[in-house]
């Protein structure tokens, strides 16, 4: 008869720990979806881009494994070509139409960072790889991208790549939502000088 109690509690105590990986991946499911989107792009807003770079410098910190960010900018384009609110938006979606077709799905991820910003990871990509992927998509933004008014876009983009191993970036102290930050800020740097 005690086997029977037995038996009855390991099936309770498994049924248990299977219910709770199935709440704790339904939560995780939870929050990947409750993620916040562009309204305009359904891209990743900053804020949860750069928590996703964060859990990048962080398995590229485990890893030894390179990851690198594009910063696409379109800066003052609205005002240089005095566009419409609307006309700038379908720009901007066709800007994100151009990306995709450029991007890994399921492995690089794209945000809108500004109003005519964008952020791309890159995982395991090389400051080479990350250059070509660079200026192929500025090229073809270029090319298939136009305003409603038949301008075409203009896009600068900067290329800063995450090397743990390189000691480039890692500072003693910085979390990995510090580096995050100071990766966006180089890039944005480097899109300056670009400018200039």
């Amino acid at each position: 008869m005690w086997y029977f109690s037995w038996i009855l509690g390991v099936l309770l105590a498994c049924s248990l720990g299977i219910i709770n990986v199935l709440r704790l991946e339904a939560q995780l499911a939870l929050v990947k979806e409750n993620e916040v989107l562009d309204p305009l792009t359904r891209l990743l807003c900053r804020d949860s881009m750069m928590t996703r770079i964060a859990e990048k410098v962080d398995n590229s910190r485990r890893s030894g494994l390179p990851f690198s960010l594009l910063y696409i900018s379109l800066r003052d384009f609205k005002v240089k070509h005095a566009l419409l609110d609307h006309e700038m938006d379908t720009t901007l979606l066709r800007v994100v139409e151009t990306m995709k077709k450029d991007i890994r799905v399921g492995v690089d991820i794209a945000a809108r960072v500004g109003e005519e910003a964008f952020l791309l990871a890159l995982p395991g990509a090389s400051q080479d790889r990350a250059e070509r992927i660079a200026h192929k998509l500025q090229s073809d933004i270029h090319a298939q991208v136009k305003t409603p008014g038949n301008i075409a876009a203009e896009a600068r983009v900067s290329v800063v790549e995450y090397s743990d191993h390189a000691g480039q970036f890692r500072v003693d102290g910085l979390n990995t939502a510090e580096e995050a930050e100071k990766l966006l800020t180089i890039a944005k740097v480097q899109l300056d000088e670009l400018a200039a």
